[in-house]
Formats: structure tokens, sequence, C-alpha cells
């Protein structure tokens, strides 16, 4: 029998788009040891961005005080017979999250002379700067001989990989000239982690290369570089400085370097997992089942579908690719999501907090700390008391109607090129009205790409939620699941993602024989399942249909526009 000093944890790692969380685990159980969290202090700041030109980058300093911060924290909360017996790190990241580097795989933002440059820095997913690049690509791939967009759902995003990597190359040329290789996020952590000093050496995640980078094992990894000079002249012979084998998760990067193991206060024998995207390990997280999707609730939405391997792969037309071992080793992973989920809340959020900022903060009645506390508090319960509000209100069919397009569409059909639409008001319409339009708006995208995957033969057998939006708010959740008139089941866990890295960490690590064992003993249970309301359901399906026809009518005019 094992005892507690036999006992095996490891660390899971979780980058998101605003905060890196690290999480310590019990590799038998799965017993959340203890967790922290570090926001990044650039991005908080809004250096390197430019939000009206859908402009997002950070910087790679920014994710190296998270690591430090978060596993030094996690690391002096437990005890030392913990700490001694802490044998695995897994991670992921947001994505496509690429960057520029040397040839020691060394980003340009850590290079002198780069250091403030936005270019140089990492591209986060949301980053749509190079839609222009994106449309160039799909023209490309839908003339060529072979169709390299068709295992990504055949149209390509300007969220990815080569779209991002082209616009960057194209828009500076010292980038352009110092550029050695380019990697993504998930791929950086594990080699910086693991002391490596030659790109080519860099172990590639299976999941970020099949899912943005146009890598299939059909096609012998990535499309030839003849593909990309017919694209532009500026990728000719990139394709050699990056990669032709990729790997899953469960297989080790390599163990920690003596300085991280310094700088972290962990064994150099701790090995650390091959990354991958945060919606992925989130799915495994959860223990995801074939056919169940498994949706990480976030400021954008990820869509995460298994199923078995089949002797022929049916392409799923309009998704963010199908990728064998993506999610877990030797299944198809099928991935989907929104553009904006929480990131429309947020935006509404600070729409009408404007008045509170500007007014109460400039009031001369009251004291400067009562100011700031005030507009803290105020702030703080628009969303809590739009909810409540939004919540007593009737569903209608001819009322308030959004569009969830604030952030262009992902899934089905990428499309970033289109916008945010709020229809139907009139004198009557309230801030709970209008609000409950947007969450309205953002569940119907979501039955879009559960219309989308059954359209194309893969069933939807039940629906796995996680993420902060899935623990906290009981008016989204509700109307998510009367909206796709189907149960919701809520992980458990406020941390799957970063549970899901911990999960491959043990397995890369050799507590676990593979990936499915791993996640039954240490993957998230349910705490709650939203239940459809019958009624609800069926007066959702008008607003749905009016939904569906003012979005070919928009797409239309913006298209044309």
């Amino acid at each position: 029998m094992e005892t507690m000093s036999d006992e095996k944890y490891t660390i899971g790692m979780d980058f998101g788009s605003d905060s890196v969380r690290a999480l310590i685990v019990n590799a038998s159980t799965g017993e959340e040891m203890a967790t922290a969290v570090h926001y990044y202090a650039r991005w908080k700041q809004g250096k390197y961005c430019e939000p009206s030109k859908n402009k997002f980058r950070q910087h790679p300093l920014d994710y190296i005080e998270g690591i430090e911060n978060t596993i030094k924290s996690v690391v002096s909360e437990v005890s030392a017979n913990v700490v001694k017996n802490i044998v695995g790190i897994g991670v992921d990241t947001t994505g496509s999250t690429p960057v520029a580097v040397d040839k020691t795989g060394t980003p340009l933002a850590l290079l002198e002379g780069f250091e403030e440059n936005p270019n140089a820095m990492f591209v986060l997913w949301k980053d749509h700067t190079g839609i222009k690049e994106a449309d160039e690509i799909n023209a490309l791939c839908k003339k060529w001989d072979i169709d390299y967009s068709q295992y990504e759902g055949g149209i390509y995003s300007s969220e990815w990989f080569w779209s991002k990597i082209l616009h960057v190359s194209r828009a500076d040329k010292n980038v352009l000239d110092q550029a050695y290789s380019w990697v993504e996020h998930c791929d950086w952590v594990p080699f910086l982690l693991t002391g490596g000093n030659d790109v080519h050496q860099m172990k590639r995640s299976r999941c970020a290369a099949g899912h943005k980078a146009l890598w299939h094992e059909s096609f012998g990894g990535l499309p030839p570089n003849d593909f990309f000079m017919a694209l532009d002249p500026v990728l000719n012979g990139l394709t050699e400085r990056l990669f032709k084998e990729t790997h899953t998760s469960n297989i080790s990067a390599g163990t920690l370097s003596e300085e991280w193991a310094k700088r972290l206060g962990l064994s150099t024998s701790v090995v650390v997992a091959v990354g991958a995207f945060d919606c992925h390990m989130g799915a495994v997280g959860v223990n995801i089942e074939p056919y169940y999707l498994t949706k990480v609730m976030g400021t954008s939405t990820c869509d995460i579908l298994v199923t078995p391997l089949q002797e022929k792969e049916h392409l799923v037309k309009g998704i963010c690719g199908q990728v064998d071992g993506s999610v877990i080793p030797n299944m198809l992973g099928l991935e989907a999501g929104q553009s904006a989920f929480g990131d429309i809340y947020a935006w509404y959020e600070r729409l009408i907090s404007w008045p509170i900022i500007e007014l109460v903060g400039n009031s001369n009645l009251i004291s400067e700390d009562v100011k700031a506390k005030l507009v803290e508090e105020s702030i703080a319960n628009i969303l809590p008391k739009l909810s409540e509000a939004a919540s007593k209100e009737p569903i209608t069919a001819s009322g308030e109607l959004a569009l969830d397009w604030m952030n262009g569409r992902r899934t089905p059909d990428a499309n970033q090129n289109l916008k945010g639409v709020i229809s139907g008001i009139n004198l009557g319409s309230s801030s709970p009205k209008v609000f409950r339009a947007l969450v309205e708006a953002s569940c119907f995208g979501a039955k879009k790409i559960a219309d989308r995957f059954i359209s194309e033969g893969i069933p939807v057998k039940g629906v796995i939620a996680l993420g902060g939006i899935a623990k906290k708010s009981t008016f989204v959740m509700q109307t998510m699941a009367d909206v796709l008139n189907t149960p919701i089941k809520v992980a458990q866990s406020e941390q799957a993602c970063a549970l899901g890295a911990s999960i491959f960490g043990a397995v890369a690590a050799g507590v676990h024989q593979d990936t499915e064992s791993a996640m039954n003993a240490m993957a998230s249970p349910f705490e709650k399942v939203y239940q459809p309301i019958k009624e609800n359901a069926e007066a959702y399906k008008k607003v749905y249909n009016n939904y569906s026809e003012l979005s070919v009518a928009m797409e239309n005019h913006i298209m044309k526009n």
C-alpha cells in the first residue's frame, strides 16, 4: 500500500490571456494541494496592444515572471515531503500564440534592440492583424494541388500560426531578418524550463501544429517550401527551420535544467511534458468522453470533442481542425470555438461603467479613498446585478437581438472580418434587456457549433462545461442549457486546464502508464448539472431562427463593405 511519503505530485501550469496559474496535484488521487495565480504586469498596463486594431502582443518576461512567481508560491504552501515528491510538470497555453526566435530558441523580445518591439513578442491568440494574410492563405489552399487547410476545417484563420508569421514578416523587416524560426508559446515554455538552446531540438506540440500550422502526417509534415514561396517569398526557407515531427503531451520534453530547478526550488529530475493548448488539456482535466462536447468558457470559448480513430477520417467543415492525438493520444481531437464569449460581457461592463468611473471618480463630494472603494464596488456588482435583472426578462422573439461577433467568428466557418451587432432596440430597451440579448447571442453561437458537428455526422451525446463562467454564472449556464436543449455538466475544479496539464505531467513522468488511466485517477468530478427548462427551450427555437436570419443578412452586409 502506498504511503504518504511514496505519493507522487505533479504541477500543472495554465497560461491564460491575462494570467498564469500553477497547481500542485496528487498524482494518485487528483487532490489539488495548492494553487497560485500571477497577472501579467505589462499586459495589465495595456502595453504593446492596440485593441481598436485587434493587435494583442505579450512580452515573454510576463511569462517568465509568472512561471517563477506561481511555482515558488505553490511550493511554499506544501510540505517539504510533497516538494521532494514532485515528479512532473505539464504546460498549457493559449493558442495560436507564436513568437519569432533566434537559433537558440530565444524570443527576439529578450534580445538587445527588440525589448520594446511588439513584433518581437508573442502574438496572442486573439490578435487579428493577419486577416489579409489569412485570406491569401485560404485562396492559395483552394487552388493548390493539395488543400492544406482540409484538416483545419477548410478555412484558415487570422488567429493562427502562418497568418501571424506572414503579417509580422511583412510589417517588420528587422524582425524578419533576425527571426531564425518561430515557436508556439506552448512549445517554448517546456523548452525554456528544460534549458533548451537549439531550436531544432525543441519538441513541437502535435496539438498546436495540427490545429494551427497546417501540419498533418499525410502531408509528411508542413506544406512544402514552394507553397510558402507562392504565398510570399519572405517565407522562403522557413519550413527548414521549423519542424517535421510533432509530439503528444504524454511525451517528456526533458527534465528541469539546473538553473530552473534552483529558481523554482525543485529537483533536476522533474520531468516536463510536451505542451499543448489550454482547451485541449482542460478537456483532459474533466475526463472527456467520446462525442461529449467539452466547452472551455472564458474570454472566448474553445469546444473540444474526441472520437475513436476511424480507418477513413471524415473531414468536418468549418471547424478549427481535427488532429490525431491533439487531446488524448490515439484518439481524434476536434476543435471549435467562439472568438469572444466572456469578452462580450466584459466589453458591456466597460461600456456601462464609464459614467461611474468618470463621474464618481471625479466627484468633489467624497474623499479619494471612498471614491476608489465606491467605484470598485459598483463595477464588481455590475454583471451580477445585470444577470439577476436579465433573468427576469421574458424570452421574446421580437425584441432585442444580438450577434456574438465582437471579435469576429471562429467557428463555424472562420471569418474574422465580421463585427458584433445589437438589433431591435427601442425606447423601452434597458441595460438588462440588452445584456440578455448579448448572453443569448453567445449561447446561439454555441448552438451553431453543436449544429455543425451534428450536420457533419458527428453526434453530440452531451455537454461538459469548465472555466470561470461555467462556475460562476447561473444565468449564462441556464440560458446555454435551454438554447442547446441538453443537460450541461459543470466541472468541480476551478483549474481544469491546469489539472489537465498536471495529468500529462504525471504520464510523462511515468506515474501512470497512459493518459486514460491518469484521467481516471486525477480528473475533476462534476459539481452541478444544468437541466434545460422545456418551455424555455421551445421558446428559444424561434429566437434562434431569428438569430440565424440576422447572421446571414449581416454577414452579407459586412462582406460587401
